[in-house]
């Protein structure tokens, strides 16, 4: 979609409303298995449709793995999953180049590793040691693995799920700051009510359980993010944005008491970039053509929660990132 044909409203009011079309398809499907978890769900694919990366987490038995699996099932692209243990190289995620036989001749060929798919499952991702966690690195900003001095490109779209536990410490390694500003969202999967556990136990202890089709393709999960992108959104809303996204710094002179008494260092502009992002999709889902301030404030929160780093007296109190952003998001209003 051009800004041109933008310009032509019936047009872009068809577009936008495949959009959301597509978007509740997925959503239906995962809920045939998955119970409640709506705004998980919700960010999940929104994340997905940016193109970006989402870090869930949860005490175990929450769903989060059956969330992605089901996912995959709904959307017609590859599907790989990683369990992360202590003792898993670099070379178990990226691939190595082995030493093989050809016409008599001893080659080097190289064997890909299963981040070349479409959804990367990073189940349990903290308990990868540091030097495995890195080799994520470059997979998730550049889309790319570099080996022996060679380039791969992976094939679009790519995103990796992971999922960690947030109350296990024993054998763990937490993520660094580098790979935490590479998830597009940091997602919290807490407990079911009554009547969901009801469902939970309905859908999960008979005799079967409910099927999964794909109801998309990968393209039409490239082409939503492209329809998004064109979004417009005012100089004062895109002002209002930055200025939130700055207020997370303690050293910028408006930001609340709370951010200079419990953060240590705020967010980057891969956070704006993010919010801004997930902004366009949200503004979609609410039948808006434009992004406006409510859009940005329902996007903050996820895409804040991993980016700001607690000082020694936020931890000490058990401030929650959560908190901080609230009070950033009534200080900036």
């Amino acid at each position: 979609m051009s800004e041109t044909v933008l310009e032509n409203k019936e047009f872009a009011e068809e577009k936008f409303n495949e959009f959301r079309e597509k978007f509740n398809k997925i959503q239906s499907e995962i809920a045939r298995f998955i119970v409640g978890q709506e705004d998980v769900v919700n960010k999940v694919l929104i994340a997905v449709i940016c193109g970006g990366h989402a870090l869930i987490e949860g005490v175990p038995g929450l769903g989060k793995t059956a969330l992605v699996n089901t996912l995959s099932k709904a959307i017609d692209v590859n599907f790989n999953r990683i369990q992360f243990t202590p003792d898993l190289l670099p070379a178990d995620l990226i691939g190595t180049n082995i030493l093989l036989e050809k016409n008599g001749q001893k080659v080097l060929e190289f064997q890909k590793g299963p981040v070349f798919t479409n959804i990367l499952l990073a189940d349990e991702i903290n308990r990868a040691t540091p030097k495995t966690q890195s080799a994520l690195l470059q997979v998730m900003q550049e889309k790319i693995v570099t080996v022996g001095g060679k380039t791969y490109q992976l094939d679009m779209p790519f995103f990796v799920l992971a999922t960690q536990n947030p109350i296990e410490m024993d054998g763990t390694y937490a993520l660094p700051e580098a790979q935490l500003d590479r998830f597009f969202f940091k997602l919290n999967v807490g407990l079911p009510n009554m009547k969901e556990f009801s469902a939970i136990l309905d859908r999960t202890t008979g005799v079967s359980e409910p099927e999964i089709n794909s109801v998309v393709h990968g393209a039409d999960i490239i082409e939503m993010g492209n329809i998004a992108k064109h979004i417009p959104i005012e100089e004062s809303v895109r002002d209002y944005l930055v200025k939130i996204v700055r207020a997370t710094h303690p050293d910028v002179e408006n930001s609340p008491e709370t951010v200079k008494k419990y953060i240590r260092y705020g967010a980057s502009p891969r956070a704006a970039q993010a919010i801004l992002a997930g902004a366009r999709v949200n503004a979609i889902l609410n039948g808006r053509y434009h992004v406006s301030s409510e859009d940005v404030d329902e996007i903050a929160v996820p895409a804040l929660r991993h980016r700001i780093l607690l000082s020694f007296e936020g931890e000490a109190e058990k401030i929650m990132p959560d908190e901080i952003t609230q009070s950033i998001l009534e200080s900036v209003n």
